[in-house]
């Protein structure tokens, strides 16, 4: 085999291509523990990260104004950090439960006042998540759950049934005297 120029490969060299072509770049980057691209250090710095939430002073959940605030201040600290930003990311932030979160964005609580600010915050993280998978920044199997989970999408199929009922619009008699001349004698 040779490259490009005409250089023979070694075997090393063309098992070295062969990798390099298989799959895609997720896939070959997984570790035997199904750790993806973890390097040394990953986990404290990403529990360090999530930790930050616990040491925010409190704000009051309901003034529109402070919930903004540290919408704001969450997804700074997601750019500062070069961290990808969650709903349960923001909801600890805000000192709220995604339940709470949720609720908020279908307008069942503080609906006035929160609904459409949450709503735009969701927004926010879901264009950036379909920029990550779009772009090959995170596994599409992880994009896929968080999406259903997260973002309520959903990969069901809407099948719906419509009854063909020949003797609907008929009336009594008539519809007996059809099913009477459509059952054969015994004679034929």
């Amino acid at each position: 085999m040779t490259d490009k120029n005409g250089t023979e490969l070694s075997d090393e060299q063309i098992t070295d291509v062969v990798k390099k072509k298989r799959g895609s770049k997720w896939m070959r980057d997984l570790s035997a523990d199904g750790g993806e691209l973890m390097q040394p250090g990953d986990n404290s710095k990403f529990i360090r990260l999530a930790m930050t939430s616990l040491d925010l002073p409190p704000i009051d959940v309901s003034d529109p104004d402070q919930v903004k605030t540290r919408i704001a201040e969450y997804f700074i600290h997601c750019a500062d950090n070069d961290r990808k930003p969650q709903i349960v990311g923001m909801a600890n932030w805000l000192g709220v439960s995604r339940d709470t979160i949720n609720s908020w964005k279908r307008g069942e609580y503080r609906s006035e006042t929160h609904s459409d600010l949450i709503k735009k915050a969701i927004n926010i993280i879901e264009e950036l998540w379909g920029d990550y998978m779009l772009n090959g920044k995170i596994n599409p199997v992880a994009g896929i759950f968080l999406a259903k989970n997260f973002l309520q999408y959903s990969d069901t199929q809407q099948i719906i049934v419509t009854p063909n009922n020949p003797l609907q619009d008929l009336d009594a008699e008539t519809a007996r005297k059809r099913l009477v001349d459509a059952i054969p004698d015994d004679d034929e």
